[in-house]
């Protein structure tokens, strides 16, 4: 089912301006740091999105480990100094107040959802940005591939699956996967486009029956929005940066911080500086 928002229950995401594909990084970074949250996918257009998490220094080698065990859920972008909030990715970026919104845990479980978390940062945290598939979205519609969930003005639905990611020291947990339906000619455009962007997830790691990753009703995604098929759309899976929040309840940490699902950092990076071929 969808996770809501810890304090406020099932509270409806502020809907980003319809001309935000035309923003540069550093406007949507702006507008996120004055307020405006909700799901990024169309946002930026050509730049790099990532997927955050923020863990105390005595975990960060667990989660640089887990990361380098499960490549394409967890592709590093870039790894922080313990206590740095700013990264080589976004200049004068603040990667505690430039996200759309975030989540606090403790002990494996969200405990809040704020739109700025300097009130609990702490200076033994070190950032992981991982690489996102918002990113590759643009390559898909460049080549024809409809992108279902933004011509719905929704999240990106997100599973998890039966598959079990490698453990690596105390982190261990399932696999995350992002869907979108994609029509069978556009199917082989699909696969070879995401492909050739291996460090924003990569190819598809299922294509078809959803039972196959234990996923039993699209309808009810674990995050994100549920989205609507056309006739003879095939459900198509990515794997997906939340995988890390999924290690994150499975291993109970005693605090981290990461985006919320589909929120993501806008970086000043190119899409086609990660694009191999």
């Amino acid at each position: 089912m969808n996770h809501p928002h810890p304090a406020t229950g099932d509270r409806p995401l502020v809907l980003l301006d319809e001309h935000a594909h035309a923003w540069s990084p550093k406007t949507a970074r702006a507008r996120f740091r004055e307020g405006l949250t909700g799901p990024t996918a169309g946002v930026a257009a050509g730049h790099t999105q990532a997927n955050l998490i923020s863990v105390p220094a005595d975990w960060a080698y667990d989660m640089l480990l887990f990361c380098i065990r499960n490549p394409q859920p967890c592709p590093v972008l870039d790894v922080t100094d313990a206590g740095s909030w700013t990264t080589v990715l976004a200049d004068g970026a603040d990667l505690r107040t430039d996200l759309p919104r975030y989540r606090v845990w403790r002990d494996g479980e969200p405990v809040d959802e704020p739109t700025d978390v300097r009130a609990y940062w702490r200076d033994d945290l070190v950032t992981f940005l991982i690489g996102c598939s918002f990113t590759f979205e643009w390559a898909l519609a460049a080549a024809g591939v409809p992108i279902r969930h933004v011509e719905q003005g929704r999240n990106v639905p997100m599973y998890v699956t039966s598959r079990r990611c490698r453990p690596a020291g105390r982190l261990h947990g399932p696999m995350v996967v992002s869907m979108r339906p994609v029509p069978p000619a556009h199917l082989s455009a699909a696969i070879r486009e995401s492909s050739l962007l291996p460090a924003v997830h990569g190819s598809p790691v299922h294509c078809g029956d959803p039972s196959a990753l234990g996923v039993a009703d699209l309808e009810r995604p674990d995050f994100g929005d549920a989205v609507e098929f056309e006739p003879d759309d095939i459900p198509v899976f990515w794997a997906c940066g939340v995988t890390p929040q999924a290690a994150v309840m499975a291993s109970r940490p005693p605090f981290a911080l990461t985006h919320a699902p589909g929120q993501m950092f806008l970086t000043d990076a190119r899409d086609d500086q990660y694009r191999v071929g």
